[in-house]
């Protein structure tokens, strides 16, 4: 009788043990699918300030240095619709004619086919409960040139809040960032 309390004992911890081995593995694996899943969100939007800066420096010279700014240039910015065609006068078809045939929104040029797109919402780290993108802009000197430059920001703390602390605060786990301050890059961290 006692050799079959022993037993039963024995198997229940085997499966205890069985079970927190493969919760040890498998918290890892499932923080890794929602980093990756939160992650290609945020990196769409950040694709998307880098769209809409990219724009504004196109009529501005300078990037925007704050969201207040961008999302008034979505509303309210129009970009030119430019007809361009070759000169008649030139045989080797390397001048061109430019004219402006018209204007277009600017959230309807970048964002017009998306749905439910909101210029307010373009500020907001998807996932952080309201905080907001670090957006800074500014011009840096490079080779004698000065050159606008901008960085957009969303912390790691902020697109993964709510998992397992421990797991966002390793070294391999990154802040997503587009553009830079120090180089004339509007490259993502991602890409």
């Amino acid at each position: 009788m006692k050799f079959k309390v022993i037993q039963i004992g024995l198997v229940v911890v085997i499966v205890v043990l069985a079970y927190l081995v493969y919760e040890t593995i498998q918290t890892p694996v499932r923080f890794n699918k929602e980093k990756d899943r939160r992650a290609e969100v945020v990196v769409q939007n950040l694709k998307d300030i880098r769209a809409i800066q990219q724009v504004y420096k196109m009529l501005n010279d300078s990037f925007a240095d704050n969201f207040n700014v961008l999302i008034n240039f979505m509303k309210n910015g129009k970009i030119p619709v430019v007809n361009i065609t070759f000169d008649p006068s030139d045989t080797t078809l390397t001048k061109t004619i430019s004219d402006t045939i018209g204007f277009v929104n600017v959230a309807d040029s970048l964002f017009g086919k998306r749905q439910g797109f909101k210029p307010e919402l373009i500020q907001y780290i998807p996932f952080s409960d309201n905080e907001k993108f670090e957006l800074s802009a500014g011009k840096i000197n490079r080779g004698g040139v000065t050159v606008p430059v901008f960085m957009a920001l969303a912390k790691k703390e902020y697109y993964l809040k709510g998992l397992d602390l421990t797991l966002v605060k390793n070294e391999k786990v990154k802040d997503l960032i587009v553009g830079s301050m120090t180089e004339p890059t509007t490259d993502g961290n991602w890409e």
